[in-house]
């Protein structure tokens, strides 16, 4: 841990949850970085997932599937480098086997263990490496907070910096802990989710109530951004909440814990998330979507989905140029009511914007003010509809020259 003027600094992440311990190895599927994570909870815990909508999935979703069914699980492992998707037979018992090792080394039930993987789709799965490297570093699970950046570090594959999260807020007198993961920087526009996350939490709730939790904050973070517009194989959320904050367990939706926990779970991860896009593949900027006054929530994410996936528009914001154009036509075709001639659109940044469109009319803006806003690193294209409450937000990137390179030579 640093010291700065001699005093010691704790960095609060996974390890900082009441009863959770972590690792993160190299175990040789990646030539340089660490590429296995392991996350324990000392006690079974309520657990919750997404997974990804894509008709190919990779073997460690099918099984998490299964595992996660009875709203129950104890640790989480990941390998890193290898996707383990489109690998048959052999895939299959390569999952399977990493659920045997880490129940055996850790002496819990296979039902409680879920895996995941990450990397290159359709190459044979290590399978002798990670059982192997499961079996050395079970023995190695510490609540030292290095311990939880070094998991962080070891789900990444073309991400730049690992992604991590921790918040704590009060409740019934006591602090609740929670802490999160993600990785994910290319391949990514969610449904569930084209990314992997892992978050934990000490709050005692029921894994009904849990799950529902995790579903709509899922749906209003991770399933808001998009950097390239495809989903992937693998995709995977996971909460683990281990009820070991000594909380009154929280068992309805009306309860005022419910909501505060709720909140704070949809904060974690809408911080993940944009961690996620600020990393976004060969991308130069940030961009946040926002859809206000539409008729309801569904339309408004629906809007922000299409505007923010469009790859037009996307290539507009690389290229600095205030096409308002894209983002209408983006916008009437996101399958929903949509008339443009009642719509307000802004473009700039959160500190200052143009408004390029009333009602649907050019206002006659000054095109090189805004191509000047434009240049900015962290941009914002706000749409008013200007038919009824409902609001949404999303977050995505520009689609850059830089990310067609990287992609056209990923495996070689």
């Amino acid at each position: 841990m640093p010291a700065i003027n001699n005093q010691t600094i704790m960095i609060k992440n996974l390890t900082s949850v009441r009863g959770i311990k972590c690792w993160g190895a190299h175990i040789g599927i990646k030539s340089m970085r660490r590429d296995l994570a392991i996350i324990y909870s000392e006690v079974p815990a309520s657990a919750a997932c997404t997974f990804t909508q894509n008709k190919v999935a990779a073997e460690p979703v099918k099984i998490s599937r299964r595992h996660v069914r009875d709203g129950k699980a104890q640790v989480i492992v990941c390998n890193a480098g290898n996707a383990n998707a489109c690998t048959g037979e052999q895939g299959r018992l390569g999952a399977e086997a990493m659920v045997a090792a880490t129940a055996e080394a850790l002496g819990i039930d296979k039902e409680l263990v879920l895996v995941a993987s990450t990397g290159i789709i359709g190459e044979p799965f290590p399978t002798d490496d990670v059982v192997d490297g499961i079996r050395l570093n079970v023995g190695k699970l510490s609540d030292d907070p290095k311990a939880g950046s070094f998991a962080a570090n070891a789900i990444l594959t073309t991400d730049t910096f690992a992604k991590e999260g921790f918040l704590e807020f009060e409740l019934e007198g006591s602090p609740i802990y929670i802490g999160g993961i993600a990785k994910g920087s290319g391949m990514i526009h969610p449904n569930m989710a084209t990314m992997l996350s892992f978050i934990v939490s000490d709050i005692a709730i029921g894994p009904g109530l849990l799950k529902r939790a995790v579903t709509e904050c899922v749906n209003a973070s991770f399933n808001m951004i998009t950097v390239d517009g495809d989903t992937s194989t693998n995709d995977m959320v996971a909460v683990l909440c281990n009820g070991l904050a000594g909380n009154k367990l929280i068992e309805s939706e009306t309860d005022d814990g419910y909501v505060l926990f709720r909140q704070k779970l949809e904060d974690m991860m809408a911080h993940l998330a944009k961690l996620i896009v600020s990393d976004g593949e060969g991308s130069s900027k940030f961009v946040e979507y926002r859809v206000s006054h539409a008729p309801s929530e569904e339309i408004a994410r629906k809007l922000v989905r299409a505007i923010s996936g469009s790859a037009l528009v996307k290539t507009a914001m690389f290229g600095r140029d205030p096409n308002w154009g894209r983002i209408i036509c983006a916008g009437g075709n996101a399958g929903v009511p949509f008339d443009y001639t009642h719509v307000d659109l802004y473009l700039g940044t959160e500190e200052e914007q143009v408004q390029v469109l009333k009602k649907g009319s050019p206002t006659g803006f000054d095109r090189n003010s805004v191509k000047r806003l434009l240049r900015e690193s962290h941009l914002l294209v706000h749409l008013d509809m200007n038919e009824g409450d409902a609001e949404s937000v999303g977050w995505g990137t520009d689609l850059t020259t830089d990310y067609v390179m990287f992609n056209s030579v990923y495996t070689t």
